[in-house]
This record gives structure tokens, C-alpha cells and sequence, in this order.
């Protein structure tokens, strides 16, 4: 009888955790600069106005479904998400990108470059509609470049940046080879970098462009992985990354 008794409690608890994260996941829409409709989902777990607000952003060939676990955890740490999909990108974990999707049907271009006025636009939107608190920008891979760019280029635009693998991702689309490391000089804010162990050079001369002294680098002991998917618990080096993110969040914007 005991052990029923606990094993429908712990089902109970865990309908109610399911319950909970459905009422704080919402898909919403909003436009980018050239009037494309932007997918994203947002995680609101706290109301108080100046609760953080982190806008995350995937990785190439992906959609906002690259955080479908990592979201959940920033809400338990004390932070708001919103999970966005760039018209660069297609699906991963279940999730098609809309935007995506949307960019295609419209005749519109999809390369990386492309999605720069989505991450601008994101932001924006996160500014006027998330309460009055701080904005940060979290990328993956290439986006993970793009919010450096955006963070030197646009300061105005995030409080705070987290990269997961950037890199000089855009000579092919004409960029100059220091197309990033030149932005970042401009960078004052908060920012976090990391990689795989095997891609610190490909970064490591954008971080130490970054003018601002509150910088922070974590490279694992391990093979690591490639982008955000660092942090899936999947990876048994996972909690390594983890903690090197809540360290950084908690030093810079945790009260």
C-alpha cells in the first residue's frame, strides 16, 4: 500500500510539474524588420517586472526546439526565456521553424547573414514587452556570432551576452575574416564564451577583442559539444558547462 501510495504521489507531482510548464510555454509571433512573421516561444515563469529576460537563439539547420530543456532550468535559476526561431534554420527536437518555413514560402533569402535583423528585431520586441528588466542575448553557433555582433554594433539592444561556439562564420557571404573580432571591440557588457574543447581557436582571438573587463571563458576538460545542445543533459559533461553559466548569470545579473 506504501509503495502505491508513493508511486501516485510522485506521479501526481510530476503531472503537476507538466501542468506548470505548459502554463509558462506560449507560442507567440511578432515581426522582423521586413515585416516577416518571427515564431517564438516564451517561458514567463516569474512576474516580477525586473525579472531578467533571456532571448534564446539556435544554432544552423535548428529551431527554437533547441531549448525545450535549457529554457525550463534558466526559469528554475530565476530567469524568463524566450526561445526564438531565426529564418535561418529547420527543425530539431520535434520542432519545425516556423520562421523558417514562413521565410521560404515568402521567396525570402535563409542564410545566416539573413537572420541578423531577426536577433535585432527579438531583442527589440523583448524590450518593449517583457517587463523592465534586464535583456540578455544567448546564441548558438553562428547566432551565437551574431549577438557579439549585435552586442558592439547595437548596444542599446542587450545587457548581456552568452555565446555557445561563435565564430568568423560569414567570409563566404563577403564578410571580412575579422568581421566578429572587429564588432566585439566595442562590446562594455557582461559577456560569456564557450565551445567545444576543440573549437577554443576558433573564438579565442573574438575574446580577447572584447573590450569589456567583465568577460568570462569556459572551455570543459572534456570533448564538450558544439552550441546551446552543450547543456542537454544527455551529455555526461553537461553539468560542467551548467555551472559555468549560473556562475556567470549569477555574478552579472542575479540580485
Amino acid at each position: 500500500m506504501r509503495l502505491i501510495l508513493s508511486t501516485l504521489v510522485c506521479f501526481i507531482l510530476g503531472f503537476s510539474n507538466i501542468i506548470q510548464s505548459a502554463e509558462i510555454k506560449e507560442k507567440i509571433t511578432f515581426p522582423s524588420k521586413d515585416g516577416l512573421q518571427i515564431t517564438a516561444d516564451t517561458y514567463i515563469k516569474h512576474k516580477n517586472p525586473q525579472t531578467p529576460l533571456i532571448v534564446l537563439f539556435h544554432q544552423a539547420w535548428w529551431s527554437r526546439g533547441e531549448y525545450i530543456e535549457i529554457a525550463p532550468r534558466l526559469n528554475e535559476f530565476g530567469f524568463n526565456c524566450l526561445a526564438v526561431d531565426l529564418r535561418s534554420g529547420s527543425a530539431v527536437n520535434g520542432i519545425t521553424n516556423e520562421t523558417a518555413e514562413k521565410a521560404e514560402q515568402a521567396g525570402k533569402s535563409t542564410t545566416y547573414l539573413d537572420a541578423l535583423p531577426d536577433i535585432k528585431s527579438a531583442l527589440i520586441y523583448a524590450r518593449q514587452n517583457f517587463g523592465k528588466g534586464k535583456v540578455i542575448a544567448w546564441g548558438s553557433s553562428y547566432s551565437a556570432a551574431l549577438v557579439l555582433k549585435v552586442a558592439g554594433d547595437n548596444p542599446e539592444l542587450t545587457d548581456g551576452v552568452l555565446s555557445f561556439a561563435p565564430g568568423e562564420y560569414f567570409a563566404s557571404y563577403g564578410k571580412p575574416a575579422t568581421w566578429i573580432q572587429d564588432a566585439v571591440k566595442k562590446i562594455q557588457c557582461p559577456v560569456f564564451i564557450t565551445s567545444a574543447k576543440a573549437e577554443k581557436d576558433g573564438w579565442s582571438a573574438i575574446f580577447s577583442a572584447i573590450s569589456s573587463k567583465k568577460k568570462v571563458s569556459y572551455i570543459p576538460t572534456t570533448k564538450g559539444n558544439h552550441g546551446s545542445r552543450a547543456l542537454w543533459k544527455q551529455y555526461q559533461d553537461s553539468e560542467g558547462y551548467w555551472k559555468a553559466v549560473e556562475d556567470f548569470l549569477d555574478k552579472y545579473f542575479k540580485k
